[in-house]
């Protein structure tokens, strides 16, 4: 898959700065020897306009856009700026009800689990040309909705989307039971059904790649759908529904609501009427759909939740190739990633000159409006995220640990923030036990293998994990000791759409992505039938 190459190759090298760019130099007191010497953008006051002109922002329901039933809107902003785009529709429960029907009766009484599903795969592959053909007004929406690099929007995860929905419109054909052997005269075979409406609440950081990865095993199945996106990042989900519409998807089929947790995201999770759920964000936020699902009609769910993911550099590392793919693991799509390599453990032996390298590395990364060619990291998504990580830089330097470069806002406008590197973290930290969702690497000290199995599986998290050496008996080792759902080794950030994704403890629980995603939206029946006189059982 070319996105997954992308990933590790396009964004983990150093973007060459644009002519717009300068070097910002000067030097910050504090805790340890502190370095701010920052490459960025010179147009923070000048945020480039984007060409593309925002034309959903209502609901879709049974295939038509409408107004939420209260007539209520709400603001979805520029984290370049803090200024408003657009106001969105903004759903409650009523609309969640109106959605629900939508998709219930379109399962019920509609075409698309009716369909063959060589016509349902059809549709999905038409979908995925559109999706190809509208990449600028997609990475256009996603940039400027969420704040990531375009580059990154257009070179990396449109062709990532686009793939994922052709490998399961590859898959809606191939769906099939067994027949299975039994102990006496009956013809045993199973039969694999959509399971139903499936509810899908997705997150902001990487709305359009989870907007694929929910609907597109779902609909493969022959589901139909009610989607609520993050309320910060309405915008291209919107966009991209009316695309598969245009492919050929029936009305009612996928319905897209948007709207905030507590109103629209309860009445998904806890409606009668929802045959599964599935939930892309915090742990926190997944017990509360949990529970809710449990509550109502008992729903099956799965979850993809936080992470606080290590990333080992052995002994026998590169040390130069492992300080690129750590500061790629922990700042790519500026932190906010639930499998950020976000606890780099370092082995003693190359711990300095690691660290060295990796705040010079930190200070050459270009930071500025993400529209600009040769970004790598453009704003944090609101303002509310934005603070959160500023505690928690202040709560690193509070707790003893060495506040090695970075740690403060860049400009006065929007919600830009240094690329940060702590020194001498220690476990009981917050910076080293929460999920910061933030550009902040902790640099922890190792002396043994047994000892960072040990430290990096003390955590109630489990989502993934890097490691770098050149041993394969160490590699070995350290992929079956460690506790998560991902290992990568000498790579990181690999999501091939083949590849399952989830996370042990709480990480979540199932999986996205690859064969075992379809398992998500499927019911198993077994049909026993009596064999009059078989000639052979």
């Amino acid at each position: 898959m070319a996105g997954a190459t992308w990933i590790s190759s396009l964004l983990s090298r150093k973007l060459a700065s644009s002519s717009s760019s300068l070097l910002s130099k000067g030097r910050i007191s504090g805790v340890g020897r502190v370095v701010s010497n920052y490459t960025t953008a010179a147009a923070f006051e000048n945020p480039i306009t984007p060409s593309v002109k925002v034309n959903y922002t209502q609901l879709l329901i049974n295939g038509n856009f409408v107004d939420s039933a209260s007539g209520r809107t709400f603001p979805t902003h520029d984290p370049r700026t803090g200024d408003v785009i657009a106001h969105v529709a903004e759903a409650d429960a009523e609309d969640i009800n109106r959605a629900v029907s939508a998709a219930r009766k379109a399962f019920d009484e509609g075409t698309w689990p009716k369909m063959t599903a060589y016509e349902r795969s059809r549709v999905l592959f038409r979908f995925a040309d559109l999706l190809d053909k509208h990449t600028e007004e997609l990475a256009t929406l996603e940039t400027w909705d969420n704040g990531k690099p375009y580059e990154q929007a257009a070179k990396v995860e449109l062709p990532m989307i686009s793939r994922i929905i052709r490998y399961y419109a590859g898959w809606a054909d191939k769906i099939h039971g067994l027949t299975v052997p039994a102990d006496g005269p009956h013809h045993v075979q199973t039969i694999h059904e959509p399971i139903g409406v499936a509810g899908q609440i997705i997150p902001w950081n990487f709305p359009l790649l989870m907007f694929a990865w929910k609907i597109g095993p779902a609909l493969a199945c022959g589901n139909t759908i009610v989607l609520k996106t993050a309320e910060q990042t309405p915008l291209s989900a919107l966009y991209a529904a009316k695309l598969i519409h245009e492919a050929g998807l029936p009305p009612g089929v996928l319905n897209v609501v948007s709207g905030f947790g507590p109103t629209a995201g309860a009445a998904l999770a806890s409606h009668m009427e929802v045959d599964k759920l599935a939930f892309t964000g915090s742990t926190q936020t997944g017990k509360i759909v949990l529970e809710l699902a449990a509550k109502s009609n008992l729903k099956p769910v799965t979850l993809e939740l936080g992470g606080k993911s290590p990333f080992i550099v052995c002994k026998d590392a590169d040390v130069d190739k492992a300080v690129e793919l750590a500061h790629f693991a922990l700042f790519f799509n500026q932190g906010q990633c639930c499998c950020a390599g976000s606890r780099t453990y370092v082995h003693e032996s190359v711990y300095d000159e690691f660290l060295e390298k990796a705040k010079t590395r930190a200070l050459k990364r270009s930071v500025g409006d993400p529209f600009l060619a040769g970004i790598e990291q453009g704003p944090q998504i609101d303002s509310e995220q934005f603070e959160k990580i500023l505690r928690y830089i202040r709560s690193g330097v509070e707790s003893g640990a060495t506040l090695e470069t970075g740690g403060e806002r860049i400009g006065d406008k929007g919600y830009y923030i240094q690329p940060t590197v702590f020194s001498n973290v220690k476990e009981d930290m917050l910076i080293a036990k929460d999920e910061i969702f933030g550009p902040v690497q902790s640099v922890l000290k190792f002396k043994d293998i047994d000892e960072v199995i040990g430290r990096a599986n003390a955590t109630s998290y489990g989502l993934a994990a890097g490691v770098f050496t050149h041993d394969l008996d160490t590699a070995n080792t350290l992929t079956r000791a460690l506790k998560v759902g991902t290992v990568w080794i000498n790579c990181y950030d690999v999501f091939d759409a083949a590849i399952p994704f989830g996370g042990y403890k709480m990480s979540g629980q199932g999986r996205e992505k690859g064969i075992h995603c379809l398992s998500n939206y499927l019911q198993v029946k077994a049909v026993v039938t009596p064999l009059k006189d078989p000639a052979w059982i």
